[in-house]
């Protein structure tokens, strides 16, 4: 693989990472060290995880690192959710980005279901 700035999940979960940066700014002084940090790792951690997927050349690694990718995602929109509940930000603000993470989610497992059928049919031919 090794070319994830051609892939655009990569390129949405950069997005994705901007997005929640600039929503951060509006959130209050005190959650510096608390919500802000972990909502930034983690929109931070979708693309990187893709991304060093990508580089391990190795279908099973890149799917692992897909699944952890998932999973970052989900901790970016749980924080979201828990945000709204705290009255930090409006169900509204975070909408756009709510949209982004059903669309990567999505991307992510079309993505892992392709891998896992070509890793199968490589490892048929190889027998």
């Amino acid at each position: 693989m090794n070319r994830f700035k051609d892939l655009i999940v990569w390129q949405e979960a950069i997005d994705l990472a901007v997005e929640v940066y600039q929503l951060c700014k509006s959130f209050p002084k005190e959650e510096k060290f608390g919500l802000i940090s972990q909502l930034q790792r983690a929109s931070v951690s979708v693309s990187t995880n893709i991304a060093e997927g990508a580089g391990r050349n190795n279908p099973g690694e890149f799917n692992q690192f897909l699944g952890i990718a998932q999973a970052s995602l989900s901790e970016v929109e749980s924080l979201l959710i828990l945000s709204s509940k705290l009255k930090i930000v409006t169900e509204e603000e975070t909408k756009i980005i709510q949209d982004r993470i059903m669309k990567i989610h999505n991307m992510l497992f079309k993505l892992k279901q392709s891998i896992k059928k070509k890793s199968k049919r490589y490892n048929e031919r190889s027998e």
